[in-house]
């Protein structure tokens, strides 16, 4: 029963990891852009939600609250930082280090204003019941997945069905067909940010409901974001759901046979097995770069 229980964590842990590594394979594949202060709007959405919270908002509000954070924070970084460099031909490297020093800064200014430790806000929807014995869950657990399947389902026809989603879809690859839609890249540019920073908000609210969060998630977040995307195929956003929800999985797992701390290693260990055996990923296209 100990595996069924830490396999339920793991999708639940997977599920939140898949919408966070979803944004990011969303920005890097429409922007090109190594969007590593991701993690920061994670941490930021969580902190946001937590503040609103305890200052009597309902939980609605305070979701409301972290969307808007969050977003902000996204637009802030693509029209105030990536785009200035971009616009001085600054290389790929240039705009990768102004998003690590503008993550690490917003990292810092958190643990400034709330500290370094955990905070979190004890809600009903957290309080486990014995679902079979030996096995439980709480109630969050359904409401993660009712959130991740809706989600991915409106991403998905927003992406496939409308032209401002084929739009986000041709931005890196075929601008001529931007053009032909008369769609404006740089819109688009910050459409990719809005939504790509809106999916990190869901998985930073339950988080800090759940485990708690922290400054330092930030990073951890990032990490799993990148290395989701690496595992799932650059370029592709559900190959990035799917791979953070192997990973997910794996850093539970794992728990029963080494020591926690030493958990999180494992998506590393995975990621390095793709890079040299599977560069392409598990949905990544031949030559996807």
């Amino acid at each position: 029963m100990l595996l069924t229980q830490l396999a339920v964590a793991g999708i639940q842990t997977g599920m939140l990891y898949a919408l966070t590594a979803a944004g990011f394979a969303l920005i890097f594949g429409a922007t090109r852009v190594f969007h590593v202060a991701h993690g920061a709007t994670f941490i930021l959405a969580g902190y946001a939600f937590l503040e609103a919270m305890q200052m009597g908002a309902h939980w609605a509000i305070a979701s409301l609250v972290a969307l808007t954070v969050a977003v902000a924070f996204g637009l802030f970084m693509d029209m105030l930082v990536y785009r200035p460099i971009q616009k001085h031909e600054g290389s790929f490297f240039t705009v990768f280090v102004a998003s690590f020093g503008a993550g690490i800064a917003m990292q810092a200014l958190i643990q400034f204003f709330f500290g370094g430790g955990f905070a979190t806000i004890s809600l009903p929807l957290t309080r486990a019941t014995e679902l079979l014995p030996g096995l439980y869950i709480a109630p969050v657990f359904w409401v993660a997945l009712a959130v991740v399947l809706l989600v991915f389902a409106a991403i998905t026809l927003f992406l496939e069905r409308t032209h401002a989603g084929l739009g986000l879809r041709a931005l890196s690859e075929n601008p001529e067909l931007l053009r032909a839609y008369g769609l404006s890249a740089r819109r688009l540019s910050a459409l990719a940010f809005v939504l790509g920073s809106a999916l990190a908000v869901p998985g930073a609210i339950l988080t800090t409901v759940t485990t708690g969060i922290q400054p330092a998630d930030g990073a951890h977040v990032m990490l799993v974001s990148l290395a989701a995307t690496v595992v799932g195929g650059i370029g592709s956003i559900r190959g990035a759901a799917l791979a953070g929800l192997v990973l997910g999985l794996v850093e539970n797992l794992v728990v029963s046979v080494v020591d926690t701390q030493w958990s999180q290693a494992a998506s590393f260990v995975m990621l390095f097995g793709f890079i040299l055996f599977r560069p392409n990923g598990l949905m990544g296209r031949a030559g996807a770069r």
